[in-house]
């Protein structure tokens, strides 16, 4: 019997809600791989909520975890590396500095970086020094990134209205050559109405994947889509196949959530989850 594909996520965990981790981990999972989850921050709750608690992992508290999982042996064990939400500038260098370690040591590893730091609505929520290592170390290591366009548009300083935009982008953020970019939730002039779409630029191709647009504004939305996008990879589908699933299970989990007034996704409709179980071929 072989061992399933194996995840390293590290990005956000909260007690209560589901961004982060906290949303990745169970579709992951229920999609039959392995996960180590390693946040970098905990926080009580999303910022949403009148109070907060929690922080970033101290420095010397995350690089114990990051030894731990070097102790046994994840970065050559893992498939994927998913990065999401940093919160201090200590852990952001130190996870580029595992990133580049497991690449090395691990030349089939796919690293998804998820370049959280902000969107057209709060603006920017980590500090730029944060987002320079994001574009001046992270990125250039991905095989897959998935920033928003406020995200894309902060660490290129381009607009993006259009398709060329989207192309002139990918170019200023000095992806490898064979990277992947999606550029997720867009509204382009082109886009039709009433849907948003995710754009996939290759190295020799673009796909475009429109989807009904949800008034439904949720945190933990983006973390839970590129989580799906890592299981359908993950089980073998290719990227754009993987990004439709992703994209309709990731709507189905948004609808749920309305039709319960819930302020959080939810995670636990029954076709969502049997959606998930229906990834694995096992």
């Amino acid at each position: 019997m072989s061992q399933p594909p194996f995840v390293i996520s590290i990005q956000s965990q909260v007690v209560f809600g589901h961004v982060g981790n906290s949303a990745a981990l169970f579709p992951i999972q229920a999609a039959g791989l392995e996960v180590a989850a390693i946040p970098t921050v905990i926080f009580s709750n999303t910022p949403d909520y009148p109070t907060l608690h929690g922080r970033a992992l101290p420095p010397d508290f995350f690089s114990d975890l990051l030894q731990g999982a070097r102790e046994r042996g994840l970065p050559e064990r893992a498939n994927f590396i998913l990065t999401g939400y940093i919160g201090s500038l200590d852990v952001a260098l130190m996870v580029a500095d595992f990133v580049a370690e497991a690449k090395s040591v691990n030349p089939r590893l796919t690293y998804l970086c998820d370049p959280v730091m902000g969107d057209s609505g709060p603006g920017l929520y980590v500090p730029e020094a944060i987002v320079d290592v994001m574009r001046d170390r992270l990125l250039p290591m991905a095989d897959i990134a998935t920033p928003n366009p406020f995200e894309l548009g902060w660490l290129t300083g381009q607009q993006i209205n259009a398709l060329p935009d989207l192309k002139a982008a990918k170019i200023r953020l000095r992806l490898a050559s064979k990277a992947q970019l999606i550029a997720t939730g867009c509204a382009l002039e082109d886009t039709p109405i009433g849907h948003i779409e995710s754009v996939i630029l290759g190295p020799e191709s673009i796909s475009r994947h429109p989807t009904q647009y949800l008034p439904t504004a949720l945190p933990g939305t983006g973390d839970l889509f590129v989580g799906l996008i890592v299981a359908g990879l993950a089980r073998g589908l290719g990227l754009s196949r993987a990004v439709d699933i992703a994209q309709g299970l990731t709507s189905r989990a948004l609808n749920h959530a309305s039709a319960l007034g819930a302020a959080e996704v939810v995670l636990s409709e029954p076709e969502f989850r049997r959606a998930l179980l229906a990834l694995d071929p096992n």
